[in-house]
């Protein structure tokens, strides 16, 4: 389901986001307006990171190989880090040269049928609700009873916690980008455009920063969630194993995550005994937590030292 969910999630952001763009882009050609064209260039952006999103997603999929014996599930944390490094230089960055170049020059630049972009605009926001609803949509299920910051934090599925950040920073920046047109209407200064250019820059880098310092985390590879954790340990723990000595935990990607623990077996116990044990165990596990797809369990005897 979370695959599925992302991926429609994803494909709804695409199409509006390219709907978005042409608009946006229309709009400042004839405004001249540097909030429509940062705007522009921000829908540009989203809408290439999410072609880079269904990228990541194909990649994934394929086979385990010799070179890469757990597959490729992390293809989907290394596209959504890109997507990250994109909304940042592509987006941020020239959101935040414009709006200073803007307010520098303001008494150069005057605002060309701020009507239309203000429509435009607009239409933005309706197009970008549905995208944003979307991803809230699919994502609730996933998110339970965490908060939306903590579904962002703890999610080791990238996609949907990028599309949310995405949209709602869609949302905010055009809001911005409507306070600086209007703004500029009613006072007649263009450097409310500039400035509403240079908050829309501030914003997409402050969500690029998020996902940066997110998606690195994936990369390097994180473990079970605090829940998980818990339901693996209580899974291992009975029926013959009298507790679990050590553990580590790994995502190799969204659905799939590596256990390896060390078990301790009641001292005495036969060869077939141990195997049946073992196995049982990673019956319990597999149901408990099913991303835990790989799982490695080392018997030892339980001396109350280790």
């Amino acid at each position: 389901m979370s695959v599925e969910g992302s991926k429609r999630a994803i494909i709804a952001a695409l199409l509006a986001n390219a709907g978005i763009a042409l608009a946006k882009f229309i709009g400042f050609l004839i405004t001249t307006s540097s909030s429509m064209l940062a705007e522009a260039v921000h829908s540009v952006a989203d809408t290439s990171n999410q072609a880079l999103l269904l990228l990541g997603q194909q990649r994934a999929s394929k086979e385990a190989d010799r070179l890469h014996p757990f597959g490729y599930g992390r293809s989907r944390y290394f596209y959504s880090f890109v997507v990250a490094l994109v909304l940042f230089s592509l987006g941020s960055l020239f959101a935040i040269y414009e709006g200073v170049e803007k307010i520098r020059h303001a008494h150069d630049h005057g605002l060309d049928s701020p009507a239309v972009a203000i429509v435009i605009l607009l239409v933005a926001v309706c197009l970008e609700g549905y995208s944003f609803t979307t991803a809230y949509r699919e994502s609730k299920p996933l998110k339970g009873k965490a908060s939306w910051w903590r579904f962002i934090r703890n999610s080791r599925s990238p996609e949907l916690p990028v599309v949310l950040l995405e949209d709602s920073g869609a949302l905010i920046g055009l809001v911005l980008a409507l306070a600086g047109v209007g703004l500029t209407m009613i006072t007649g200064n263009a450097v409310w455009d500039g400035i509403g250019t240079l908050c829309i820059g501030v914003l997409l880098g402050v969500i690029a920063i998020i996902l940066i310092v997110e998606m690195k985390s994936l990369l390097i590879g994180e473990g079970a969630t605090e829940d998980e954790e818990r339901a693996l340990l209580a899974a291992m723990s009975s029926d013959g194993v009298d507790r679990v000595i050590h553990m580590k935990t790994q995502y190799l990607g969204p659905e799939e995550m590596l256990v390896a623990a060390k078990i301790a077996i009641p001292p005495g116990a036969d060869a077939t005994t141990i195997a049946q044990t073992i196995d049982a165990a990673e019956v319990r596990v597999r149901t408990a937590v099913p991303q835990a797809r790989i799982i490695y369990l080392e018997p030892d005897i339980d001396r109350g030292t280790r």
